[in-house]
């Protein structure tokens, strides 16, 4: 049996694992990316997780057909560059395909993290069977994955789908990307946290705040409908613009559960056209957390032809 490692990299949390043919887990590894404050830190704990992976699982690198990364940000995956990370500091314009393949001595590819979602759930998850989808992930930012005909849309230089960028507002916060007022400075999990201790007046959990609104406590469940107004407005945009046959939304903010997507569905019903608000469903993501690493998987185990 051949197997593939998937990493899905995070402004949280760095995810290694190792999967087999029939993109199964069989091991993976979680790492704080917070840890690695410097670019190769974080470069060396990638390196050294998928040895360690290999090594523990009795394989050897023959038996790896590759390595994929999804990664939180503008990613040119043809020349194996990153951009920049937004969340990420110290990421500019890196050979990361090289300098990976020069390490591991195994082929190394590239993506969106949001992309590797996005593929993850379109051959095996909520979006299996549609023609053209939107996948989204909500966490420390919020990306964008998008299908057109069964394909991965990605852009003139491969950096599009940037769902988490598009501005909200004329005159919003100031967004690590560079821009302002995009939707990821309204909804990031961060800022919804800051909003939930301020209309608490104590430290509190987003985990704490679903519960409270699934109680039907009235704070809580206004905090989590405006995350889904705020969210089904960009929506409403998207359903207009490409006519999908689904939207998928992963990633922890999901996890507020059914006050979150009625007010998404709600929204789009209210905002986009009514024909295509009438033709598209919205699902939430059912691979989870391990959506990003299978997705990479899938790129590395395809020789990146996705």
């Amino acid at each position: 049996m051949s197997y593939s490692v998937g990493i899905d990299l995070g402004g949280t949390n760095l995810k290694i694992s190792l999967v087999d043919n029939r993109y199964k887990i069989k091991d993976k590894k979680i790492l704080n990316t917070q840890n690695f404050v410097r670019k190769e830190e974080l470069i060396s704990a990638v390196v050294n997780s998928v040895n360690s992976l290999i090594q523990l699982n009795k394989l050897r690198k023959s038996d790896i057909s590759g390595v994929g990364l999804g990664l939180p940000g503008p990613i040119d995956n043809k020349k194996g560059i990153v951009h920049f990370f937004p969340n990420i500091s110290g990421w500019k314009n890196v050979k990361l395909v090289k300098i990976l393949a020069a390490k591991l001595k195994l082929p190394v590819f590239i993506d969106n993290d949001a992309n590797m979602m996005t593929l993850a759930e379109y051959r095996l998850g909520a979006a299996r069977g549609a023609r053209n989808a939107v996948c989204l992930t909500l966490g420390t930012g919020v990306g964008g994955g998008i299908i057109i005909e069964g394909r991965i849309f990605r852009g003139s230089i491969n950096a599009g789908g940037e769902i988490g960028h598009m501005p909200v507002n004329e005159k919003g916060p100031k967004c690590n990307c560079g821009g302002q007022g995009c939707l990821e400075t309204y909804i990031g999990n961060k800022v919804i946290l800051e909003k939930a201790r301020k209309i608490f007046g104590k430290n509190i959990t987003l985990e704490e705040t679903s519960r409270l609104a699934a109680k039907g406590e009235r704070r809580a469940k206004k905090l989590w409908q405006d995350v889904g107004k705020c969210l089904g407005v960009t929506l409403s945009a998207i359903v207009n613009l490409i006519n999908p046959d689904r939207i998928i939304i992963g990633g922890g903010v999901a996890k507020a559960g059914s006050v979150l997507f009625d007010s998404v569905k709600n929204t789009i019903k209210e905002r986009a056209m009514p024909v295509q608000a009438a033709h598209v469903k919205i699902f939430k993501a059912i691979l989870g957390n391990d959506a990003g690493m299978v997705g990479a998987a899938i790129m590395a185990s395809e020789a990146g032809k996705i």
